[in-house]
């Protein structure tokens, strides 16, 4: 057998081969390619993982979430006074509502959606804020950190699934 037709040093495949029989002493070896069977933690990790890629775009506040923790958690480590810097952006949903109603006055549903929408924009934006200066682990931020996450995550299935 040519040394081209053998998979050699490929990931997950075996090559098991059977020694010469007795009396073929002329006959090739008999070559047999065993694939390796994948763990259970690897297929448990495949199914997981096809299923967060095929629900990404529902999930995507839970990926911010989790993506601004350890984010937070370096910039404290980092540069404690960064969260000094961040809290003025607090303010920046509240004035975008003020803004918004003086240029297109809304009523009802959709001032409702932009005060809450503001509303969450700055509890996000404290939270960063305190979680750079503070550590998102210090005092409440985690249950902070879960009911954000927690709105924000069905405001988002109600806003999708209503469009």
């Amino acid at each position: 057998m040519s040394s081209r037709t053998r998979a050699r040093g490929t990931a997950g495949v075996h090559t098991v081969r059977i020694p010469h029989q007795r009396g073929r002493r002329s006959a090739q070896p008999f070559v047999v390619v065993v694939p390796e069977r994948p763990s259970l933690t690897r297929e448990a990790l495949t199914a997981i993982g096809g299923l967060l890629w095929r629900f990404r775009r529902p999930l995507a506040p839970t990926g911010l979430a989790l993506l601004a923790w350890p984010l937070t958690a370096i910039l404290h480590a980092i540069a404690w006074w960064s969260g000094l810097l961040l809290a003025p952006a607090a303010l920046a949903p509240v004035l975008w509502v003020l803004v918004m109603q003086r240029r297109r006055p809304a009523r009802s549903s959709v001032l409702g959606w932009r005060v809450g929408l503001a509303l969450l924009a700055t509890v996000t934006a404290a939270w960063t804020a305190f979680a750079a200066g503070f550590g998102p682990l210090a005092g409440p931020l985690p249950l902070f950190w879960l009911l954000t996450w927690l709105i924000t995550q069905t405001a988002w299935l109600i806003v999708r699934r209503s469009h």
